[in-house]
C-alpha cells in the first residue's frame, strides 16, 4: 500500500509534552467501527468492558538506553549520542548513532566522562559492526549486571524525538515514562498506552471483574522510525524480543473460549499477541524476536479490542490500528481527535478501538 495513505496534518500543539494528573483522568476516543465515535475518559475504562473480559499488558520496563560520548579513533575525537534498542549479548547491544557518519568499526567510544557515572567515570564500547541508518552493533567493557549498573549511572531516559526535541529529560520523566506495573528491564521505549494507568483504575477494575495478565515484549527505538518508503512492501521493521508464557497463553485461550474479549493495553501487546499465536488461533508459550509488519488486509487473531494512544502520521502504528479498526474509521477518528483538542502521542491521550 502507498505510504501517503496513512499521512495526515497534525497541528504542534496536540503534540503532549507532560502527561495529565493523574493519568486516568486522560481523555479516551471509543472507536467502534460502523457505530461512531463517542468521548470518554480513561477512568471511564472498566464500565466499557465486561466482566471476565482480560486486560493484555506489556510489563517491560524502560532502561536510560540514551547515551552521550566521545569517540575517539587515534589523535581525532568527536561528541556522539548512541539510543540503545535492542540487546543481542550481555555485553552488546543494537543502537543508533549520531552523527552516524562519523562512526566507523573499531572505533572506541567513552560514555559518561562527566563525572556522573561509576567505575570511576568509565562505560566504554567498540563499534563491532556498522550498519545501514546509522545502526550499529556496540561491545562494551562491561558485561551482564555490572553493564546494567553503568548504563544506570550514565545513562538518560531515552524520551521519543518529538519530546526531546523540544525539552530535555528530567527528573519527572523517571516516573512519567514508565508504568506502575513495570517489572521487566529491557525497553528503550514506554509502552505508552499503559502509562494511563493508576491503583485506583486497576481497583476499579477489579471490582467490575475484569482480568489482568501481563506479556513482555522489550519496546526499542524502531519504535520512533519514520517510513522512508513510498510503499509499505518495501519497509523494513527492526525486531523487538519478548515472550508470553504458558500460564497466560492458556488464561488467554480460556477467556476466549468461554465467549469474552481480550484488550490489548497497546500496540506492543498486540504485536508480541499476533507473533505468538498459531495458525488455528491457538496461543502457545512464546519467546525470541519478532518484526511483525501490521498493515491493512492483515487477519488478526487476538485481541478484539485495542487500547492505544494519538500515533504519527506514516507511522508503522498508525497503520497497525487502521488494519485492526479500518483505514477510513481510523483516518474521522484522527480527525475528530485533532479537532475536539485530543492530546497525541506517548504523554497524549488514548482511545480504545473495537475490531472491525
Amino acid at each position: 500500500m502507498k505510504v501517503d495513505l496513512f499521512d495526515f496534518d497534525l497541528p504542534e500543539e496536540r503534540i503532549a509534552l507532560r502527561p495529565v494528573e493523574p493519568r486516568d483522568t486522560a481523555r479516551l476516543l471509543v472507536v467502534r467501527p460502523g457505530e461512531g465515535l463517542v468521548d470518554k475518559v480513561v477512568g471511564d475504562l472498566p464500565s466499557l468492558l465486561d466482566p471476565g473480559d482480560v486486560l493484555v499488558f506489556n510489563d517491560t520496563k524502560v532502561i536510560p538506553a540514551q547515551l552521550r560520548g566521545i569517540r575517539r579513533r587515534g589523535e581525532a575525537s568527536a561528541q556522539v549520542e548512541a539510543t540503545l534498542h535492542m540487546r543481542t549479548g550481555p555485553d552488546r547491544w543494537l543502537a543508533f548513532m549520531r552523527p552516524g557518519k562519523r562512526i566507523a568499526e573499531g572505533d572506541r567510544i567513552h560514555f559518561g566522562h562527566d563525572g556522573n557515572s561509576c567505575f570511576l567515570g568509565q562505560l566504554d564500547a567498540t563499534v563491532l559492526e556498522k550498519r545501514d541508518g546509522g545502526e550499529v552493533l556496540l561491545g562494551f567493557d562491561l558485561s551482564s549486571a555490572f553493564l546494567d549498573e553503568a548504563l544506570h549511572a550514565v545513562g538518560h531516559i531515552p524520551l521519543p524525538p518529538y519530546i526531546a526535541s523540544k525539552r530535555d529529560d528530567d527528573a519527572r520523566d523517571l516516573s512519567d515514562y514508565q508504568t506502575i506495573y513495570a517489572r521487566e528491564e529491557g525497553a528503550v521505549a514506554a509502552p505508552t498506552a499503559g502509562l494511563h494507568f493508576t491503583p485506583d483504575l486497576f481497583a476499579g477494575l477489579d471490582a467490575r471483574g475484569i482480568e489482568r495478565q501481563f506479556v513482555t515484549l522489550h519496546v526499542g527505538a524502531g519504535t520512533f522510525l519514520p517510513v522512508k518508503a513510498d510503499d509499505t512492501a518495501d519497509h523494513k521493521m527492526h525486531a523487538e524480543t519478548g515472550y508470553v508464557s504458558q500460564q497466560v497463553a492458556e488464561a488467554l485461550n480460556a477467556a476466549k473460549a468461554r465467549g469474552n474479549r481480550i484488550v490489548c493495553v497497546g500496540t506492543t501487546s498486540l504485536r508480541l499477541l499476533e507473533s505468538a499465536v498459531r495458525d488455528d488461533g491457538i496461543l502457545a508459550a512464546w519467546s525470541g524476536a519478532t518484526d511483525i509488519f501490521i498493515t491493512p488486509g492483515y487477519r488478526f487473531r487476538t485481541a478484539d479490542a485495542l487500547m492505544t494512544n494519538f500515533h504519527l502520521p506514516r507511522s508503522t502504528l498508525f497503520m497497525l490500528v487502521s488494519a485492526f479498526a479500518g483505514l477510513d474509521t481510523m483516518r474521522a477518528a484522527y480527525q475528530h481527535a485533532i479537532e475536539t483538542g485530543y492530546r497525541f502521542y506517548s504523554y497524549g491521550d488514548g482511545s480504545l478501538l473495537f475490531r472491525m
